[in-house]
């Protein structure tokens, strides 16, 4: 429903350029800029699409923020995890309402405002008090109380251990994730996912070393989300000359359980090629590419 806005909500303003303002409204406030202000007031009591006028005649297209909107311009202490990555771990961790959620690392609450939004019950450990409560305050100015509610953050140290059980998903933004693995053994349960977001190489392949090393888990993958945009411009079509590249390594395991001999697939025959193999080999195409466990 497309209500009027109200003092104390959050309003997104764009100029003429597509620059972008995110401010509160508040009774007698005022939006400032060097093309002039506008009162709140001129804002309160009409619906999204107003454009609003500076004193200086200068044009503002209001709207509600988005969430990617709060989180590109949200009060931070840590650095955020951006939108590009944000999404993509939801779907690697196949968050959805009811799902609990170990997080570690919640910095200023941007990945934790993504779960909850899609409906996650969250756990997060954090060491800094300031970053705790930075990232609950996020989250009750965009989410509100019901969200707060579904948010409980300790100030604890993950690497110290995880006191939940039978949890469905750990999501980790920590430098040493793989000192969290052993941890997530024993709070995960079986067909729990596992996600960890690293900015450096080094770091995710330590991870998929010892989650190999644990012989616990399946399915081990590691990627990085590029974001291109394109202008377009009647014929004049091209990438962008900028693009966000780099961010970091999204690594992503399932939980098979801790077993002291977790079972392996039975060695292939050696074969120079499939037209080798005779109507006796008892071997299958799914069998020659059938991974090991823990690869």
């Amino acid at each position: 429903m497309n209500k009027p806005f109200d003092y104390g909500e959050r309003v997104l303003l764009l100029d003429s350029k597509q620059r972008r303002y995110l401010l509160v409204l508040k009774d007698g406030g005022e939006f400032h800029s060097h093309n002039g202000f506008v009162p709140h007031a001129d804002i309160v009591g009409n619906h999204e699409g107003l454009i609003a006028r500076s004193t200086r005649g200068s044009s503002y297209t209001v709207l509600r923020p988005t969430l990617e909107d709060f989180v590109v311009q949200m009060p931070r202490g840590a650095q955020v995890i951006y939108p590009k990555d944000l999404a993509p771990i939801c779907m690697l961790a196949d968050i959805g309402p009811g799902v609990r959620v170990f997080e570690s690392g919640v910095g200023s609450g941007a990945l934790s405002m993504t779960m909850l939004r899609w409906g996650a019950e969250i756990v997060g450990y954090e060491i800094r008090e300031d970053f705790l409560n930075r990232a609950t305050s996020n989250v009750r100015s965009f989410l509100g109380e019901d969200a707060v509610s579904r948010y409980h953050v300790q100030l604890r140290d993950a690497y110290e251990g995880i006191d939940e059980t039978d949890l469905d998903r750990v999501v980790l933004d920590l430098p040493e994730p793989w000192n969290v693995i052993r941890h997530a053994e024993k709070a995960l349960r079986l067909g729990g996912i596992f996600v960890a977001y690293t900015p450096s190489i080094t770091q995710a392949a330590k991870v998929r070393e010892t989650l190999a090393e644990s012989r616990a888990w399946n399915g081990a993958r590691t990627l990085e989300v590029l974001h291109r945009g394109w202008h377009i411009e009647g014929q004049a079509v091209r990438p962008d000359h900028r693009m966000v590249a780099h961010t970091a390594f999204l690594t992503t395991a399932r939980f098979l359980g801790v077993h002291e001999h977790a079972p392996m697939a039975e060695p292939l025959p050696e074969v120079d090629d499939l037209e080798d193999l005779t109507p006796q080999d008892d071997v299958t195409l799914d069998d020659l590419e059938r991974p090991t466990l823990g690869e």
